[in-house]
């Protein structure tokens, strides 16, 4: 059960990890109002991610963890939302956010199908890849598509606190395979 759980957990790192590199080399063009939306909803992906974490890990640092990302990137989301407000535009549906949510119901499906310690690792596993993915993306395609100076800003600021997050998923990820 673990092997294959292991293979699930890889084969979806893996076909996240070609998808962040097919998006990137793709580059497609994105305005900014879709732009809002793929910010949007690559940190609602990760609360939802965050709260299977809370509902079946028993692990002191992996709940630390996704309570962590429930408050930081609902933080992010509210930034979002009030930039698009003040600036009257109604963040748009793209192939980029449907990607996006179409890869996230592979990996919830995954993450609700393990239990115990594979489940930690699981969800771990996938934070590492998961923010690396959208890291990328943020630098090579969101940022220098933006043509709005308040929604480039708010992604350069987003930036640090996605490479914060990478590091501490890093950190447990470490503590974890031990």
């Amino acid at each position: 059960m673990k092997t294959i759980l292991k293979s699930k957990v890889w084969a979806s790192i893996v076909m996240l990890l070609i998808a962040a590199i097919g998006f990137a080399q793709q580059a497609p063009q994105l305005n900014d109002a879709e732009i809002a939306h793929v910010a949007v909803v690559a940190n609602q992906i990760d609360i939802d991610y965050a709260k299977i974490a809370m509902d079946r890990s028993k692990n002191p640092e992996v709940r630390e963890f996704a309570q962590t990302m429930i408050a930081d990137h609902n933080a992010i989301i509210e930034q979002a939302v009030a930039l698009v407000t003040k600036l009257g535009v109604e963040p748009q549906d793209n192939a980029v956010s449907q990607s996006l949510l179409k890869q996230a119901e592979a990996t919830t499906k995954m993450l609700k199908a393990a239990k115990g310690a594979a489940f930690d690792k699981a969800y771990v596993d996938n934070e590492v890849a998961y923010h690396q993915a959208v890291i990328d993306a943020v630098k090579g395609v969101l940022i220098p598509q933006s043509q709005n100076a308040e929604l480039k800003a708010l992604l350069k600021v987003a930036l640090p606190i996605l490479e914060t997050h990478l590091g501490h998923a890093k950190m447990a990820q470490s503590k974890i395979s031990k």
